[in-house]
């Protein structure tokens, strides 16, 4: 299923240390290969089954043999439990998801949907934001970016991105940044007030992500009453 890759690299879009591969395989073949095999078994495997195969694939050195994988399980988010946290988190904190698009992949498909489905499990990502794994880090306030879409966990969006204000990893900064944005939709006035009470404790990277829906002059505004003085 690889295309040629003509001299493109999909390395240069992941920092640091590369410790994976690619199969150079688009999503939309990725997708559609997880489609054929949740056809080809549906009728007969449960969740259970599904992990079973993504447990393999997680721990694959292929970006795409790991979207495979969240991407079957995906297709059983009816069965989806609480039991399956613990499980995600551990894919997280043993490296097998050790870059951001993998990450965000298990957040959006796999997480977030089981957060929306069992509300009371959010809470953990308070846990989650102490982690001493970076990604388990990220998933604790990407994972709130659904909720967050419908106006739900707001407070919560709230509490772990001041916890994770002061983490120095960029990609840390870049997702708490996203999940504010996401918040503000819901709530702009929300997200306006919040910015000018803690602006100058929040890196400057997460807020020009947060402050992306304003208008221009608006983002001006907020940028100069959040500067650090000094």
């Amino acid at each position: 299923m690889a295309r040629p890759s003509n001299g493109f690299d999909s390395s240069r879009y992941f920092r640091g240390p590369v410790d994976f591969a690619f199969y150079n395989v688009g999503t939309a073949a990725m997708r559609g290969l997880a489609r054929s095999i949740h056809a080809r078994h549906k009728n007969e495997w449960s969740i259970d089954e599904a992990m079973a195969l993504a447990g393999t694939l997680i721990a694959d050195r292929h970006l795409e043999a790991k979207g495979v994988g969240i991407e079957v399980v995906a297709r059983y988010r009816n069965a989806f439990t609480p039991r399956l946290l613990p499980v995600w988190k551990r894919w997280l904190a043993d490296g097998h998801a050790a870059n951001w698009a993998t990450t965000d992949a298990m957040c959006g498909a796999l997480i977030g949907p089981l957060l929306l489905r069992h509300p009371a499990l959010a809470g953990r990502m308070r846990g989650w934001a102490r982690d001493r794994n970076m990604w388990v880090r990220r998933a604790s306030i990407v994972a709130l970016i659904q909720p967050a879409r419908r106006g739900e966990a707001l407070d919560l969006v709230y509490a772990i991105a001041g916890q994770l204000h002061a983490d120095r990893e960029d990609l840390i900064q870049k997702a708490v940044g996203w999940a504010l944005r996401e918040a503000g939709k819901a709530d702009m006035p929300r997200l306006e007030r919040y910015l000018r009470a803690n602006g100058r404790s929040i890196p400057r990277t997460t807020l020009r992500y947060a402050i992306e829906r304003f208008p221009e002059k608006k983002r001006r505004d907020l940028l100069a009453a959040t500067r650090t003085r000094g």
